[in-house]
Order: C-alpha cells, then structure tokens, then sequence
C-alpha cells in the first residue's frame, strides 16, 4: 500500500482523524513547553489562590495560585516521554520475546512461552510500585515497568501470529533460499504482524501514560520539581468537595489522550490490514447507489436473454 493512500485512508477515519489531531496537539504542547509556558507553573502566590477561569488564567488557579492551564500545558512533556519511552521499551522486549519464542529450537520456544505465562500473570501497575519502593519513585521507573509489562503482552499475542506466518509457502521458500533468521523476521514476519502489533503498541503507550499518571497520584512517579497530570490532580483531589472543577482540566487531558491513543491504534490496524481494504474496495466496486453492479460508465443493465435458435435441417 502506496503512504499516500495509508495517509487518507487513516486520516479517512473518523477515529484516525481524532487520534491525529488529538496527538498532534499534546506534541505540539510538549515541544512549546519545553521553552516557553505562559506562565511559570511552579510559581505560587497565595493571594492568588482558586482565582476563577479568565483570559489571565484560562483553567483557574489552585490552592497556592499555581497557573492550572500553565501547569496542565508543561505537562505534556512528561506525558509524551513516558509514552514514547515506555513505546521503545515495550517494542524491543515484544519483538525479542516473540521472536525467541516462534523462530527457535523447540525447548527455547516453549521455555520463552512458560516465561510469557508467568510475567504476564503480575499487573504493570503492580510491577511498578514494587520497582519504586525498591528504587524510588522515577519517570525511569514508569517507563521500565510499563515497557516490560506490556512488552510481555506484545509479545504474548504476536507470538501466535509470527508462528503462523513462518509457516507460509512465502517464508519458507526464502528460507528455502537461504535467507537468514533475522532477514526473515525484518522483510516477511513483521510487516504482516503489524496490524496486530500496531494495536498493542497503542494500547502500551495509553498505559503508560496512566500508570504515569496513577503512580505520580500515588506519589511513587514523576518528582516533585517535574510537572505531571497526575501529581496535579493529586494536589487537587483534597479540595473537590469545595472546587470540583479545578479537577475537570488535568483529567480530561488524560482522559483525551488516552482515548486518542487507543482510536489511533484502531485505525492504523484498519488502515493497514489488506484484507479489511480489499473487502471494502470490493463492496464499492460490486454495488453502486442503486444496489446494482456498476461499470465504467455507470450501473450495468444485465442483457435479456436470448432466444434459442433452432437448429438448420439440412435436405
């Protein structure tokens, strides 16, 4: 499938439109905040404090003046970090595991499928607080324990279907010709798991941004000198019986993101899968609006059928 077409059929989608603009956004965040915030978001002043939503501060302020718009806009870093690290971490432990378990002796793929098993037994959140207890609370963390958490995932669902693709003529015919185990895996097997990959890709990165969230909530993720969705709402959690919704603006970013993630990943695997593209080409060239087969011209009028004609007698 040629980019461009990859590109609108994505893009085609409401879903993929919504992830991308979505996404493209908070990145866009991300890299602005890194030099510039519209104000400081760690700068307090009391006499400031719970200020209503206005031009100076759009989102309001918290219970120390804090800038919620400016806080909530510096951490997009964050947030994109720890997506995109815990992405990276996740690929090379899914591929690896994969790999180890569908192209290998057989002792060593049934070895790597007890290990998938038993990892895949604890949860990522779980993986992480024990990480953190043992080493401290990190961004290194979060993005180590949801990497190797839903790497273990990955590599539990695209196991299965490395194993059936290696045993297609295609790939045996290349092996056949002497084409190596890693040449293999790079050119055959992984461009047709990737649909499959693709989803548990996304699915990782929306789970690292809350268990990103979730432990800096718990005060076992990013530091306090580094701004956080979920360190925001933890501030602000004590006080929502009084300012509900001083809360609304980080949790809505984790919540839009998270969901953007997830919608993205789904178009991407529709967009990319042929057999979902065939049969959709295939129901738009097969019935036009009238419900009738449809030429180059227009619908087709099927032909009356012809007389039978008899047979010449000969005298």
């Amino acid at each position: 499938m040629r980019r461009g077409a990859f590109v609108r059929d994505l893009l085609g989608r409401p879903q993929g439109a919504f992830g991308v603009g979505w996404l493209a956004v908070v990145v866009a965040c991300a890299v602005v905040s890194r030099f510039w915030t519209p104000l400081d978001p760690f700068d307090t002043d009391p006499y400031s404090a719970w200020l209503t939503p206005s031009p100076a501060h759009p989102f309001g302020t918290d219970s120390v003046g804090r800038d919620i718009f400016s806080y909530v806009f510096a951490a997009t870093g964050t947030t994109v970090v720890v997506a995109v690290a815990s992405g990276v971490v996740a690929t090379v432990v899914g591929v690896g595991l994969a790999a180890l378990g569908s192209l290998t002796a057989r002792w060593v793929r049934e070895s790597v499928a007890v290990l998938i098993d038993v990892l895949v037994a604890f949860p990522t959140l779980l993986i992480a607080m024990a990480l953190a207890a043992a080493f401290g609370g990190s961004l290194t963390v979060v993005v180590v324990a949801v990497g190797i958490g839903y790497g273990v995932s990955i590599a539990r669902v695209s196991r299965s279907e490395i194993r059936r693709v290696a045993r297609t003529d295609y790939v045996l015919a290349a092996r056949a010709n002497g084409l190596g185990t890693g040449a293999v895996l790079r050119r055959h097997l992984l461009p047709n798991v990737a649909p499959v990959f693709v989803v548990q890709l996304s699915l990782s990165m929306a789970t690292s941004v809350l268990a990103e969230a979730g432990l800096s909530f718990l005060g076992y993720g990013a530091p306090a000198d580094t701004a956080s969705w979920g360190r925001l709402l933890s501030d602000l959690q004590k006080f929502i019986g009084i300012h509900p919704g001083s809360v609304v603006w980080p949790g809505l970013a984790i919540t839009l993101t998270v969901l953007a993630l997830n919608l993205l990943g789904d178009a991407v695997r529709d967009a990319s899968d042929p057999r979902l593209r065939s049969g959709r080409a295939g129901r738009g060239a097969a019935a036009g609006p009238t419900g009738r087969p449809t030429g180059p011209t227009g619908p087709v009028t099927p032909a009356a059928p012809s007389r039978p004609v008899a047979p010449e007698v000969v005298s």
